[in-house]
């Protein structure tokens, strides 16, 4: 008998490890062999994102140093989708910005070998280590939407239900269910519309389980999911206001009233810090307002100390930001455990860039807090319905909007298209601006608002999709419990479900990088 060293062949050398950042050439080489009609391999950031948000769940295998099998895994709070969730919207667009660690489920994302290793076993052994994965982090099952790719040649004249069944009976093979049911998944159910790219399947998927039967449930005493939500706004009274304590002072007494309420979070409003401007040459708009930014370091720090010493997260309204020779408009995000995040305006109005000069951002995040996934968009930002539509892919459920408007036809564009996003992305949107006037700040001199909270509109909500609202142009705050729940329950059993019902199949919203 030969030995393969005599012969010239190479021995093969199998290692399972984590992936790794490095293996994105081995990857993106395996991706395009394998999804040719599929769009072929993640982009790098959608690489990174997965191996950085969940290294644990990104497994590969390795022979003789290049990688030649992959396995992409999250972890969902799975009541959270619900059976009828699509792929891009559980997996966040394939950046995993849905992973939860407190979740309950273990989610495949996708399993694929490199063609010339088919015949190894070696997708096994992924799934394999894959329900290891699933033991020792204690979670309840593994799901995942199966393609099923034999479908398309029986489309005709079988329904995908009748298909499965003749799968699972052994009267049919099909390339990915046949091998998912011998590793021990049962199906669930059909999802329609799961991967609308995905012609052979016409769409389809089986939604298939594998259930770990050393779960062992841990009910939280504190810090557990919950679904109720308490949103306090401030409708914030402009006056003139010399020193930056004179401001801190106004800021602290409605934080510290609006936690008495044992608030989940407090939105201010857009520039509410604008009375510091008066102190500048009024002559020079864009110089003020570079110099009342000089000031947002300090206000950033003090929201901080407000969140942590009253037990609240704070949306901390807007602030000019200055840096690099680039002026921006940012809302910071001030969680109650000593963290903070931020927000850039991205688009800005005509009159902030003859005013003072004025940039936007270039990215929208979701962020995650204690009660649940939130965003942030600033005033004319939310008259982009494009924002809100890829925020809610990533989870979405409460956006926060402050705003700064002069006139009523001004607020109205800002109220009636808020009040949209909320019905088209079926999430919660809370608005807050500021009421007076500021006679010796140029560009600030008026302000009109009406604070509210707005809900999708369906039985579960207000009649009129309106929680609670101000009283026109009075200083004065909202107290607004949000039940989380409720959502839910929308998304999948809605009498229309917006989110669900998009035709993918015929259009989509991406970021120009590919997100």
């Amino acid at each position: 008998m030969t030995d393969s060293h005599d012969s010239g062949v190479t021995p093969h050398h199998l290692t399972l490890r984590q992936t790794r950042l490095e293996d994105y050439p081995d990857i993106h080489e395996i991706m395009e062999r394998v999804y040719p009609d599929l769009d072929g391999a993640w982009s790098l950031d959608q690489f990174t994102s997965q191996v950085t948000r969940f290294p644990e769940g990104q497994i590969c295998i390795e022979d003789n140093g290049k990688v030649v099998a992959a396995a992409i895994s999250l972890i969902v709070e799975y009541r959270r989708f619900g059976d009828q969730h699509s792929y891009w919207q559980i997996t966040g667009n394939g950046f995993l910005t849905t992973h939860d660690p407190d979740g309950d489920t273990l989610y495949g994302v996708d399993i694929f070998v490199h063609p010339d290793y088919r015949g190894m076993r070696l997708g096994r052994r992924l799934y394999d280590a894959r329900k290891e994965l699933c033991e020792k982090l204690n979670l309840r099952a593994i799901v995942a939407g199966g393609r099923i790719p034999g479908y398309a040649e029986y489309a005709g004249e079988l329904t995908p239900q009748q298909y499965v069944e003749k799968v699972k009976n052994h009267e049919l093979t099909d390339p990915i269910l046949t091998f998912q049911l011998a590793n021990d998944f049962h199906v669930r159910r059909i999802i329609t519309n799961y991967l609308p790219a995905d012609d052979k399947s016409g769409a389809y998927a089986t939604l298939i389980e594998w259930l770990n039967i050393y779960y062992e449930e841990q009910e939280k005493v504190i810090g557990g999911s919950r679904s109720d939500v308490r949103v306090g706004v401030v409708q914030w009274q402009m006056r003139p206001t010399a020193t930056l304590d004179e401001l801190f002072l106004q800021m602290e007494y409605f934080v510290d009233a609006v936690s008495g309420y044992r608030a989940d979070a407090l939105l201010f409003p857009e520039f509410f810090n604008g009375p510091l401007m008066g102190q500048f040459n009024q002559e020079n708009p864009a110089e003020a307002v570079r110099s009342l930014a000089e000031f947002t370091g300090a206000i950033r720090e003090e929201m901080v100390r407000l969140a942590l010493a009253y037990n609240i997260n704070i949306v901390a309204g807007t602030m000019p930001e200055y840096h690099d020779g680039v002026l921006r408009n940012v809302s910071y995000l001030c969680r109650r455990d000593g963290t903070w995040d931020h927000q850039y305006k991205i688009h800005v109005t005509p009159d902030e860039i003859s005013f003072w000069g004025l940039q936007g951002g270039s990215e929208v995040k979701v962020f995650d807090t204690d009660f649940g996934k939130i965003g942030i968009l600033i005033c004319y930002d939310v008259e982009f319905p494009e924002l809100p539509r890829l925020m809610a892919d990533q989870g979405l459920q409460i956006l926060f909007v402050p705003f700064w408007t002069d006139t009523k036809n001004a607020y109205l564009r800002v109220r009636r298209c808020a009040q949209a996003r909320a019905i088209e992305n079926e999430c919660y949107v809370v608005i807050s601006g500021s009421v007076g006037n500021l006679p010796k700040v140029e560009n600030m001199d008026m302000q009109y608002s009406q604070a509210a909270v707005f809900t999708p509109s369906d039985f579960a909500f207000p009649h009129d999709a309106v929680a609670a609202e101000a009283t026109p142009n009075t200083e004065m705050t909202l107290i607004v419990d949000l039940d989380l729940d409720n959502l839910k329950e929308l998304r999948n059993h809605g009498s229309v479900r917006n989110l669900r019902d998009r035709r993918r199949d015929l259009y989509d919203v991406v970021w120009k990088d590919g997100r």
